[in-house]
């Protein structure tokens, strides 16, 4: 699957379109996302609390991360089931939080963001014990102020898809073959229109490219939509 382009996102708040870093740069300074932030601490009801700028990227791709606001008092279980949803779930493995990824010491599900974290550090997360899918978290900023949602998890930016070429005719492929790919050691990266008569079934038939690092891993098709 042969593409080397470092990815670009767009920020939720003014649209401009960036680099990972250069989102991360961006972001504290978004005059949008300030406004956002002062129209939120106006409102009645909801409390102020501490709330985390998380930087979050694929362990091996640096072409899949997101940034995301996180809720202090909201819990590791709260990430879990929102990187499950926007990346990872294919069939409920077993997964968990450490530092120092395998060898560190996991991490209960249960305890909050602020009991956890401090700005600097970074956490791993590893979704499925056979074939992996090893997540980082970066803690790259903090707040205190009222959330922007009523969810745990705002997000603010994610990568846009890569870009994938058809190895019959070099347009944009929107499907992959597992026969080619584990089977003959080729590309597999098809359009719609060459899927359409692709011949290999052997494992599956043809699926989905999808914007998530796990593509391509324990027949993962998505949908890689954020859940809220």
């Amino acid at each position: 699957m042969a593409r080397r382009k470092q990815t670009r996102g767009t920020c939720v708040f003014c649209g401009k379109e960036m680099t990972r870093g250069g989102l991360a740069r961006h972001l504290p300074s978004c005059q949008a996302r300030r406004d956002a932030v002062e129209q939120a601490n106006q409102k009645g009801g909801k409390e102020q609390t501490t709330i985390y700028h998380l930087q979050v990227r694929d362990a091996w791709d640096g072409d899949y991360w997101l940034h995301v606001e996180m809720n202090g008092t909201a819990a590791l279980e709260d990430l879990d089931r929102y990187l499950r949803a926007i990346w990872l779930e294919c069939c409920g493995h077993l997964s968990q939080f450490s530092f120092g990824g395998w060898s560190g010491n996991e991490i209960p599900m249960g305890r909050r963001i602020e009991q956890v974290l401090r700005v600097g550090d970074e956490l791993t997360h590893i979704y499925d014990f056979g074939t992996s899918s090893e997540t980082l978290i970066r803690a790259v900023g903090v707040r205190s102020g009222k959330p922007l949602t009523g969810h745990p998890i705002k997000l603010m930016a994610r990568n846009n898809a890569p870009e994938f070429t058809c190895v019959e005719c070099g347009q944009r492929a929107t499907w992959w073959c597992p026969e080619c790919v584990y089977g003959l050691g080729e590309s597999g990266l098809l359009c719609d229109e060459h899927a359409k008569e692709h011949p290999h079934d052997d494992y599956g038939g043809i699926m989905p490219v999808v914007n998530s690092p796990r593509m391509g891993m324990c027949g993962y098709v998505g949908p890689a939509d954020p859940p809220y």
